[in-house]
């Protein structure tokens, strides 16, 4: 597998440094709010690197963090009238429902940072007895950027450029303008925790090297997260890491790109911010989350909710697909005849294309692509009169079936049973365009009667009052069947 390592600015090939085993650690939430879609999207990202990590066969432990202690938490403590701890225990659960909904799998360890002031703490006492951080008359400890020779090798940026136009704020007491912060002084009404330097608590960065090597040993095989941590945080973690501990701090660094919103960056100043929960009052998790996966990770992602109608369409098509071939498994009589070779083959070539568009750089786009492709064979299989009766064909749809439970296992999509998919789509979709589905079934009823007693006029007045109300009505051989248009 094939991974681009932003430290080396080139896809690598991935082999895991110890046998089987691959570490994974990514940069969880600041809890101090709902999760918005961009959290959305490095939460699926990850998700579907350790899933097709799984499916290959490697022993993962993933660990995904969470900063419960923080200025922004702080800050909307106090607009609250709450505690630290309670808001960062409010926003950690809401988190979990709504990585829930969209199927994002809990890590194996999700450490919090006030559970982990002891070890943040050692490493501090270590980095200043190296050399590389000093504390403060006022009780703060800064990292000494330039103690660290590597500083600037993941994002690029060298010592210089990052000098022009820093400076010391007003107040504080760092010995140069790069220094960062390993520990903060207590400030009044703020949480805080005894240490050597007095009461205070950690600097962000400082809390990400701390858990990682409590429970992971360094290297890492893999550090992740969005592509805004990159600088500083990823960079600072890296030096203080490496100082503390004279070993690379991780081998790989993974990075998924921004959410855009009409092409312009998100922001709540812009009124274009969306929580996951904004979006999931319209439209079914599994939508968003096949909206998530349909660009490449590192690739800008432009949200809008017509972008999601027609990902929804997409999702629609393959449930629908997925169903025809559950019901001609499940109600054909399958008869000796010959089936062409070539569907075979292409067959092959849609299985092999999708295991090769995963392990070139995790490239969802590419396998949905792929997935597309299988179901638009089975398509074709059940349209053609002479090929969906035979035996060979029941072989090739169970086939397709199994490659798409398969891998609906590595997207997390396309997982659940059609007919139910379906139906909860549709009321979804009701919902959104203010239909009353109480209302349609009544007229459903009214237009059954009307075709029993032939009086086709009737039925077809109220065929055109369902579609005065944006109502689609299908007679098939199970009966009346209404989608919206």
């Amino acid at each position: 597998m094939r991974l681009y390592n932003t430290l080396g600015r080139a896809k690598q090939e991935f082999t895991p440094l110890r046998g089987n085993d691959v570490s994974l650690y990514v940069c969880g939430i600041t809890a101090y709010d709902l999760c918005h879609i961009g959290h959305a999207r490095s939460s699926v990202v990850f998700d579907v690197l350790v899933r097709y990590l799984r499916f290959k066969g490697y022993n993962v432990t993933f660990v995904r963090n969470f900063t419960d202690v923080d200025d922004k938490i702080i800050k909307r403590a106090a607009e609250l009238g709450l505690t630290s701890q309670e808001v960062a225990e409010k926003y950690i659960a809401e988190f979990y429902v709504d990585m829930d909904a969209l199927g994002v799998l809990r890590a194996d360890v999700e450490p919090k940072c006030t559970e982990h002031i002891a070890e943040m703490i050692t490493l501090t006492q270590g980095l200043i007895k190296d050399g590389h951080a000093y504390a403060t008359l006022s009780g703060d400890v800064y990292f000494k950027v330039r103690s660290f020779e590597g500083y600037g090798k993941l994002s690029g940026r060298n010592i210089e450029d990052l000098m022009s136009g820093a400076r010391v704020e007003p107040g504080e007491e760092k010995l140069d303008p790069l220094d960062f912060a390993l520990w903060k002084a207590a400030k009044p009404g703020e949480p805080y925790w005894p240490s050597p330097w007095g009461n205070g608590r950690p600097g962000w960065h400082l809390e990400c090297s701390a858990m990682s090597e409590k429970y992971m040993p360094l290297p890492l095989d893999i550090h992740g997260g969005g592509q805004d941590l990159a600088f500083p945080h990823h960079e600072n973690e890296i030096a203080q890491s490496e100082a503390a501990t004279g070993k690379e701090f991780a081998r790989f660094w993974v990075h998924n790109g921004f959410v855009q919103i009409n092409s312009e960056k998100m922001s709540k100043s812009l009124g274009n911010f969306f929580t996951i929960r904004d979006i999931l009052a319209k439209f079914l998790p599994e939508t968003l989350r096949y909206f998530l996966l349909s660009m490449h990770y590192r690739s800008p992602l432009d949200f809008s909710f017509d972008a999601l109608e027609e990902s929804e369409k997409g999702v629609r098509r393959i449930y629908t697909a997925l169903l025809q071939v559950e019901e001609a498994l499940a109600g054909t009589k399958w008869s000796k005849g010959a089936f062409p070779q070539e569907i075979l083959d292409e067959l092959s070539g849609y299985e092999k294309g999708f295991a090769e568009a995963l392990e070139d750089d995790l490239n969802t786009a590419a396998a949905l692509g792929h997935l597309f492709g299988v179901v638009r064979l089975a398509g074709r299989i059940l349209e053609d009169k002479a090929l969906r009766k035979t035996e060979a064909a029941r072989d090739t749809l169970a086939r397709i079936q199994a490659a798409v439970a398969a891998w609906s296992k590595v997207l997390g999509v396309y997982g659940l049973a059609p007919a139910v998919f379906l139906a909860d789509l549709k009321t979804c979709r009701a919902a959104r365009a203010g239909i009353d589905a109480a209302q349609v079934d009544a007229l459903l009823e009214k237009r059954l009667e009307a075709r029993k007693a032939k009086d086709f006029a009737a039925s077809d007045a109220i065929r055109d009052e369902l579609a005065a109300l944006r109502v689609e009505v299908k007679d098939t051989p199970l009966g009346q069947v209404w989608d919206v248009l």
